[in-house]
């Protein structure tokens, strides 16, 4: 008994901050989106009404909800693996024992992840410029007509993708290399006895050895993917033809531009189900291939 109470004593400020930041603010979602809460029930109370479902079925039948959730799947479903492959790739790298100036390189690589997301979006709005980004004049100088990247619908998600991959895959870099450099030399000297290439040593050493460290990455890079707001806010605001907006694009516009709050609030707790959805399945997965 005395074991348990001390237990709960200790777990107590840890289990009070997560029902403050995490279990109250769904709570509180999950209220609004029953209501019809707006700028007239935000002026006065008296004016708010309970509605149920309604909201969620609302949503359901509203063509840019679908549109936003495709366009948030599809930069989830192209992005994130983008992003881990190319965190793996630069820690590999970074870890190699022919690579050079290591300190230097972590430090550049890692940059964009601190740099503030609207500065470093502005700069890049203009490098994509039709006309006078850097990008259609390298791909002048070899002959291929301007592409109208921010523009055209087909060439705007993969544009953000990309920007998105540059400016997050460091972050990740830095978890990589902590797990490689945890990873005993005993295991590749011994692979390399066997004849192991260096390719063979990946498969069957780094990667299984990183299991812990990918699952870790792929849930953090996937909920921070399925939170797309920033960019197409400031790059594309949301164009063109709404091929860029996000699910939290849609939620902003409803909150903060409509002022319906009730479907704004539908709107997050529908993304925070998804989100909760996919990372569930991404455990049991983990969990299953561990028991196997």
């Amino acid at each position: 008994m005395k074991a348990s109470l001390a237990g709960w004593a200790f777990t107590a400020p840890a289990l009070s901050v997560i029902a403050l930041f995490f279990v109250l603010p769904v709570l509180a979602a999950f209220a609004l989106s029953v209501t019809d809460f707006d700028i007239y029930a935000l002026a006065d109370l008296r004016n708010l009404r309970f509605v149920g479902l309604d909201n969620y079925i609302g949503l359901l039948g509203n063509p840019l909800f679908w549109k936003a959730l495709g366009n948030t799947l599809y930069f989830v479903l192209v992005g994130v693996p983008l992003s881990i492959f190319a965190s793996l790739a630069a820690a590999l790298l970074l870890h190699s024992k022919l690579a050079r100036f290591k300190p230097l390189f972590r430090t550049s690589l890692f940059a964009p992840v601190v740099t503030t997301v609207v500065a470093v979006a502005v700069i890049w709005r203009y490098f994509f410029h039709t006309r006078y980004g850097m990008v259609n004049w390298l791909l002048g100088l070899a002959g291929i007509d301007p592409i109208d990247w921010l523009g055209d619908p087909h060439w705007s998600m993969p544009t953000i993708i990309l920007f998105a991959v540059w400016k997050n895959f460091g972050y990740n870099m830095i978890i990589f290399l902590a797990g490689l450099q945890a990873i005993p030399e005993d295991l590749y000297e011994a692979a390399r006895i066997d004849g192991a290439t260096w390719w063979r040593q990946l498969l069957h050493v780094t990667l299984p050895m990183l299991g812990p460290v990918l699952l870790l990455v792929s849930i953090l890079t996937m909920a921070g993917y399925f939170q797309l707001f920033a960019e197409p806010y400031v790059i594309t605001q949301g164009g063109p033809l709404q091929s860029t907006v996000s699910v939290l694009y849609l939620m902003y516009e409803e909150g903060f531009k409509w002022w319906n709050l009730g479907n704004a609030s539908a709107v997050a707790f529908l993304l925070f189900l998804l989100m909760t959805t996919v990372t569930s399945g991404l455990l049991w997965l983990a969990r299953k291939k561990g028991a196997e």
